[in-house]
């Protein structure tokens, strides 16, 4: 294995899953923001705003709401955007690519033909160090991407 392939391994999180439902209402329910709020944080939390500009260099703004109330703002800016196949994101950055005042991770989400009617979607968090990726691993980022994979899974196929 080469370095640059030990270094990912050691600061990547993947989430990888066929999804019952075409990429085209999968890709859908990542850039239309009421699509988004419906399925985007685990329940029992919720997604209360999402400000969604999906192109390269736009900025998005999603808030989550605990289920205590409680907002946790997430700002950040798209880096590439292919339409029904890709779309890479960042929080290193928010509005007009000011610096975060701490960057966390860049997510990059792809979906592929998985067959008819279906997806291979696979979402990766790569993080600036090994310490951030673990905690967002503790964080409980398979549990919670996987919660939400399942219902953008159970809102694309509604579609």
């Amino acid at each position: 294995m080469s370095n640059e392939a030990v270094k990912s391994a050691r600061h990547e999180l993947v989430l990888t899953r066929i999804l019952n439902a075409p990429r085209e209402k999968v890709y859908r329910c990542w850039v239309e923001p009421d699509l988004l709020k419906e399925w985007f944080a685990p329940k029992p939390w919720t997604t209360s705003r999402a400000e969604l500009d999906v192109r390269p260099g736009g900025t998005s703004l999603v808030v989550m709401r605990s289920p205590e109330g409680q907002d946790f703002p997430n700002r950040g800016i798209y880096l590439e955007v292919i339409p029904n196949e890709k779309i890479v994101f960042t929080d290193a950055y928010t509005h007009a690519w000011e610096p975060s005042d701490k960057p966390f991770f860049t997510g990059i989400v792809t979906f592929e033909d998985a067959g008819t009617g279906k997806t291979k979607y696979t979402a990766r968090a790569r993080h600036w160090t090994a310490e951030a990726r673990e905690q967002h691993e503790k964080m409980g980022f398979y549990e919670g991407w996987g919660k939400c994979a399942d219902q953008l899974e159970q809102l694309a196929s509604t579609l």
